[in-house]
This record gives structure tokens, C-alpha cells and sequence, in this order.
């Protein structure tokens, strides 16, 4: 049985096809008793419209991008679900992109997005510089970065006061009495990364506390590399008695290391991650940290986007940092006067 087309709507409703595609297309000038004509005889027939064609009159596919790097990260899937929850209330459909930090792959999805025809996109690239999303910057599609900036271009922005976060959380361990604090840093080349980083030595400056240099361990933002380098910071002579862990899932290896070596959190060592995680009310003690508006990064990043793709005037970039909250929970209750 072949698929009702647009010439059976109008016929049943003894209207043109024109008319049929005003009320499809929600352009108006037609009378509400024919509009309900039309509607009843699409209903009959179970009549979809081909989005192609609507496309193609509307200019518009009423598609969005969304490149992520990273989506085992638990914070990318809330940050897609405030992307996705605003994209639905305007109408528009959500393609998601897993880049696995390749620049590479990122460049490839970009030019597939592009030949799909996407009205935008929101990036949180895995390379700062930005090259990989040149196709496009030629094309002038709209483009939102979020968590990380994007260097090359000039593109709306949502971050999260990375400095300021990691800022308090140092701060809380150095009044706690703490001088020997370590870091797990984020890649250095990443916004997060080295703007986390940045908020924990101007902790220290300002309370005028030396940073041992093997103190400082930059590990990749996964899992694996906070457990190893956790691991490192506990074969030390002198082990340091609070740690920074600069991401989630550095955290959850941070965790395991310390469970599996037997270094007491909330006794022997104090602890505080970036990023509210699962476990993190769950593992005995429970875990501090700094805490993000995930889901509201989502939504501001889609809504900046949306204003971006139906503005009509000239655009002023938007740049948006939004407030961490520091968490504090039984990890880093010890204090240490030595």
C-alpha cells in the first residue's frame, strides 16, 4: 500500500495542494473551518509530511547539532538533556556526536552535520583551537561552545567559573590547616583544565603556601588516570594530606585508589572533586565537591543558540559564566595543624 501523499489530503478535503502546504507550513491566510477540514483529512489518511520538502520552502530542517567529546562523562548527558529539553519546547530535533576527543572525528561529524543541513550547533570541542569546525564557520552556521571555549573564532560561549570553583574548594582545605594539597589538573590546554588549575594556585598564593612541583599531576579526565596518579601521590614518602581532583571522572579513579590502597579519606587525607558525581553521597565518607548547573548550561547554551538562528539583526557574542557551589561533605572534615 503506497503512502498517502499531499494530492489525497487535498483531495479528501476538496482544497488545492496549496492550501494543504499553508496549513502544513503554518503560514496563515487560511479559514479555520478549512484548516480542520484539512486536519481531519491528514488524520484520516495518516498523512506525514515529507520534511525534506518543508525544509527546502522553509529553508530551515528545524535540526540541531550537539558535538560532545567525551559521552561516558556523566556530565555531558544532563548537559544534553537541558539541550534537548529546550530544543522540543521550540520544535526543533536534537542529533547527538560523540567525538572520543578526537579532533579528527570531530571534523568529520561537523561536515556530516553539514550536509544534514543542521540550522546550528553546540560544541564542546576536543581541541581548543578550533580548526576542525572551519566547514562550518564558512558556511556561517550559528555556534554556541560550551565548557570549552573555542579560540580561532569568535562564537557564543557558556563556561562555568572554573577558577572560582577550584578557587573555594582550595581554599576550604588550606583553612581546614592543610599546606600539603595535591592536584589531579585536567589537560592543560583545555579551558577546564587549566583554568581549574589557575584557581588552585591562586588559593595558595594567597594564603602564601609553596606548590611542590610533585604535587602537580596532569592527568586526561578519565578514570584511569585519576587511579594511577592517585596511586602515585600515595607511594610519596611524604604524602600530601588533602587532594584536588579536577573532574568527575578522575574522581570516581581517585576513589577506587585510595579504597584500594587503604588511605582513610576523612582521617588520614582529605578530598574534594570538581563535579557532583553518582557515588559521591553514596561511598562512605561522602564526598565533597564543586558542583556545576549542568542541565542549566544545556538550556542556556540552546536558548543562546535559538535566539542566535531567528535573529535577524546584527549579533553582539554572548558570553556566559555561570556560579559553581562547593559541596561540603564528610572527605575533607579532618584538619591537619602540623
Amino acid at each position: 500500500m503506497s503512502k498517502p501523499t499531499i494530492e489525497d489530503v487535498a483531495k479528501l478535503a476538496k482544497v488545492s495542494t496549496a492550501t494543504v502546504s499553508r496549513v502544513i507550513n503554518k503560514q496563515g491566510g487560511v479559514r479555520k473551518a478549512t484548516e480542520e477540514r484539512i486536519a481531519k483529512a491528514i488524520s484520516q489518511l495518516d498523512y506525514i509530511p515529507n520534511a525534506v520538502a518543508r525544509s527546502m520552502v522553509k529553508k530551515t530542517t528545524k535540526t540541531i547539532g550537539v558535538i560532545i567529546p567525551d559521552i561516558n562523562n556523566p556530565f555531558f548527558p544532563l548537559v544534553v538533556s537541558g539541550i534537548e529539553q529546550q530544543a522540543r519546547e521550540k520544535g526543533y530535533f536534537t542529533v547527538l556526536c560523540n567525538t572520543n576527543e578526537s579532533p579528527e572525528i570531530e571534523r568529520e561529524l561537523t561536515q556530516i552535520l553539514l550536509e544534514r543541513s543542521v540550522d546550528g550547533l553546540i560544541v564542546t570541542t576536543a581541541d581548543e583551537d578550533g580548526k576542525q569546525l572551519q566547514s562550518a564557520i564558512d558556511r556561517g552556521i550559528p555556534i554556541v561552545a560550551v565548557d570549552r571555549a573555542i579560540k580561532s573564532f569568535e562564537v557564543d560561549t557558556v563556561l562555568v567559573g572554573n577558577i572560582d570553583g577550584a578557587y573555594q574548594a582550595t581554599r576550604h582545605l588550606i583553612l581546614q590547616g592543610h599546606k600539603r594539597i595535591a592536584i589531579i589538573c585536567g589537560p592543560q590546554n583545555t579551558t577546564p583544565g587549566y583554568e581549574r588549575f589557575v584557581g588552585f594556585k591562586k588559593a595558595l598564593e594567597e594564603y602564601q603556601i609553596p606548590l611542590p612541583e610533585d604535587l602537580v599531576l596532569e592527568g586526561d579526565f578519565k578514570e584511569e588516570s585519576g587511579f594511577k596518579l592517585t596511586q602515585k601521590l600515595y607511594s610519596m614518602q611524604e604524602r600530601p594530606t588533602a587532594i584536588f581532583s579536577s573532574n568527575n571522572l578522575m574522581t570516581v579513579g581517585c576513589v577506587k585508589a585510595v579504597m584500594e590502597t587503604g588511605w582513610q579519606m576523612g582521617k588520614e587525607l582529605a578530598f574534594i572533586g570538581f563535579d557532583d558525581v553518582d557515588i559521591a553521597t553514596f561511598v562512605t565518607p561522602s564526598l565533597s565537591v564543586v558542583s556545576r548547573p549542568m542541565r542549566q548550561l544545556g538550556e542556556l547554551a540552546f536558548d543562546i543558540l535559538y535566539e542566535k538562528m531567528t535573529s535577524t539583526g546584527e549579533w553582539v557574542r554572548r558570553h556566559y559564566v555561570l556560579s559553581p557551589e562547593l559541596k561540603i561533605r564528610q572527605s575533607c572534615t579532618i584538619k591537619n595543624t602540623n
